[in-house]
């Protein structure tokens, strides 16, 4: 037992501690913005902080695991060859309404931090992809880089830092009913 009272389950709680401590991030800081305690985090995880810092020794690298999730479900779309850009930015919009980490972590410009660098790359590169082929363009102008799709994203996020959890689904509807005019042909 250790001085919670919690049996210490070891290494091989490892992994699964690593999984509930994502899924626990993901939903506390949906409800509860990227700035909350790390504390609650581990509460729902149903871990100790220790087992937290162990994993994820700063909130960036707590909040990069699970942008990666989400960057591994946004390629996943993309790579459907019947997909389009609509496709792919409908899952990105529909996370950056419901996880404050996607949100925080999203920023294509003005970054030096490796990882996210790399994540954004990675961003950039699949939707290049799929603006060359124009099947899979969908309604987006002929003139709009991937990195001008990035950019109208980011726009979302800033709007999405700053919008009450209950209003972010019509917020973030509105704003890339906005965005979207200027990247599409209409």
């Amino acid at each position: 037992m250790t001085a919670s009272g919690r049996a210490n389950r070891g290494p091989k709680a490892a992994a699964g501690n690593r999984a509930a401590l994502i899924r626990a991030a993901r939903e506390v800081f949906a409800e509860n913005g990227f700035e909350v305690a790390l504390s609650s985090i581990a509460r729902a995880a149903g871990v100790g902080q220790g087992v937290l810092y162990r994993h994820f020794p700063t909130r960036e690298s707590l909040a990069l695991a699970v942008f990666e999730e989400n960057i591994v479900e946004v390629e996943t779309v993309a790579g459907d060859t019947g997909s389009t850009v609509d496709d792919v930015l409908a899952v990105i919009v529909d996370q950056l309404t419901t996880s404050a980490a996607f949100i925080a972590m999203f920023d294509p410009t003005g970054t030096d931090d490796p990882r996210l660098l790399e994540v954004s790359l990675r961003l950039i590169t699949l939707l290049g992809r799929k603006l060359e082929d124009p099947r899979q363009r969908g309604a987006i102008r002929p003139d709009v880089t991937a990195s001008d799709v990035l950019i109208a994203v980011a726009m979302l996020a800033a709007v999405m830092v700053k919008t009450d959890v209950q209003s972010k689904r019509r917020v973030a509807a509105q704003a890339w009913a906005l965005l979207e005019r200027g990247l599409t042909c209409s």
